[in-house]
């Protein structure tokens, strides 16, 4: 009998297993899903402390709150919202230059965890600024890079197709932490007092870094290699060039140029001005390829459109809140309904829709429409749901109202960003050029800072304009907007380099 020889040894990681050639059971190995739990922890407490932080400030300190004017409070959540993403970009960069992505997401989480707790203890505006300034700083180091060591593991399967459903998932991971975040930490609101929330967000974060630890020994190797090594005679000019900033912002809060009122808009140009130096240095630099190029400027209008479509998202926690605490009767029966709850209907329908997309394109395969397509689905439906928002204020006129109405409109503005926040973080991790990978994961984020700084914005905008007047501007623009994206699908793939319209169509 003729011996066979052994198989030869494999070079795949261990923890990522084989996968059939195709079909939609495909397996994403363990790898994908470590890093979903521990993003879903790290969401819990973001959104858990998100889903009450505009009610603290909003509220009457015999409640429990800061009672801040509500222009004020829509300045400061969306300014908060905006630098937490713009500190991102920073992240990025130090996961590509200095640190390896599987240190920062470590590093990151033990300052997240910290001002979580800080916020638990600290009461009043000194505890909140703390708390703030750590979670601001944690997230920035943690957020991009466990981003990017997701698109490592992802790389370990050789077929495209599965890209954007594997990304889906981790999303679908990121969205139950938001719901379950404000479904516990609202009802501890409601129930105890906001501190007793803010603790429960502490508790998440915990969790994050606990699953983080247990899993760190099982990521790819690419983890643990800092991309693009900082050469050490420059580092000294980066830390001195890190301490002039800072220097620069405490001297303009200081004189009074940055204030509450005006941090959104200053958030808002930070975050332009970041993104612009962003596509100046990947369309410029000679570590990056004609193609490569090609790709950073078809992600352009993606990233425009992006930024816009989560301006109207995030005003959950800005224009839309303030309705909440001003025509909705939370009352039912001898029971108030946690304000938070009505805010986490949102990534709740997101959740329940993620699956179900996600298969419907695994199906597909091909023939499912490209990431320009999708974007322009997502604004023109969170639009339509700024239409029906504004058929409700028209109908009710000056009376309250129903709390099932609102809840349905945030249904159909949550379940949109199923279109939306997955095919951004797919793309980036796709097409970013090979020595900007992370900072191309970071630039994404920047989407979600000015999508923030603008719920801020137009937060404020809501306070000084009639409620229908300002619905009609929203439900306008979202709809215009992505049918105007949509218009142009075709030659934005081309740039993409997607090979084929159908990306585009």
């Amino acid at each position: 009998m003729r011996k066979t020889s052994p198989p030869p040894p494999t070079t795949v990681d261990p923890d990522v297993r084989e996968a059939p050639a195709e079909g939609p059971g495909r397996p994403f190995g363990r790898g994908l899903w470590n890093m979903a739990f521990t993003e879903l922890w790290e969401r819990y407490s973001f959104y858990g402390l998100q889903g009450i932080l505009s009610f603290y400030l909003l509220y009457e300190v015999a409640d429990g709150g800061l009672e801040l004017a509500p222009a004020v409070a829509a300045g400061l959540v969306g300014a908060y919202g905006g630098v937490v993403y713009v500190s991102q970009i920073v992240g990025a960069w130090l996961g590509d230059r200095l640190v390896s992505p599987r240190d920062m997401v470590l590093y990151g989480a033990v300052v997240i965890t910290a001002g979580h707790v800080v916020l638990a203890f600290a009461p009043g505006t000194v505890g909140l600024g703390a708390g703030l300034g750590c979670i601001v700083l944690g997230t920035g180091a943690l957020k991009t890079n466990i981003t990017s060591i997701v698109g490592f593991v992802l790389d370990q399967n050789d077929d495209e197709r599965y890209r954007d459903v594997g990304f889906s998932y981790f999303y679908l991971a990121i969205n139950v932490g938001a719901v379950l975040g404000p479904l516990t930490t609202g009802l501890a609101q409601n129930e105890l007092g906001f501190h007793y929330g803010f603790g429960l967000a502490a508790i998440g974060m915990a969790g994050a870094l606990i699953q983080y630890i247990r899993s760190m020994r099982k990521l790819p190797e690419r983890a643990g290699v800092v991309n693009n090594p900082l050469p050490a005679g420059r580092r000294p000019l980066v830390a001195v060039a890190a301490l002039a900033c800072v220097a620069v912002v405490g001297a303009a809060v200081a004189t009074g140029l940055v204030r509450a009122e005006n941090l959104s808009t200053v958030v808002t140009i930070t975050a332009l001005v970041a993104a612009a130096a962003y596509f100046l240095t990947m369309t410029t630099s000679k570590a990056v390829s004609r193609d490569e190029r090609r790709r950073v400027l078809g992600y352009l209008p993606l990233f425009l459109a992006s930024g816009v479509y989560f301006g109207f998202l995030f005003q959950k926690f800005t224009a839309i809140s303030i309705l909440i605490t001003e025509r909705i009767d939370l009352h039912i029966g001898g029971w108030t309904f946690p304000v938070a709850w009505i805010t986490t209907v949102s990534p709740l329908a997101l959740v329940l829709v993620i699956p179900l997309v996600a298969r419907v394109c695994n199906r597909l395969g091909e023939r499912q429409p490209g990431p320009v397509t999708k974007v322009a689905v997502g604004l023109t439906q969170i639009g339509c749901a700024y239409l029906f928002l504004l058929i409700i204020s028209e109908a009710t006129g000056d009376a309250d109202i129903p709390l099932v109405l609102i809840l349905l409109f945030m249904m159909a503005a949550g379940s949109s960003e199923v279109f939306v926040g997955p095919i951004g973080l797919s793309l980036a991790t796709r097409i970013g050029p090979e020595k900007f990978r992370s900072q191309m994961v970071g630039l994404n984020f920047l989407t979600l800072a000015l999508g923030s700084s603008l719920a801020g914005l137009l937060g404020q905008l809501f306070t000084v304009i009639d409620n229908s007047s300002y619905f009609t501007v929203v439900a306008a623009c979202g709809i215009g907007i992505g049918l105007a994206l949509f218009a142009g699908r075709k030659p934005v793939a081309r740039l993409l380099g997607a090979g084929s319209t159908r990306s585009g169509s």
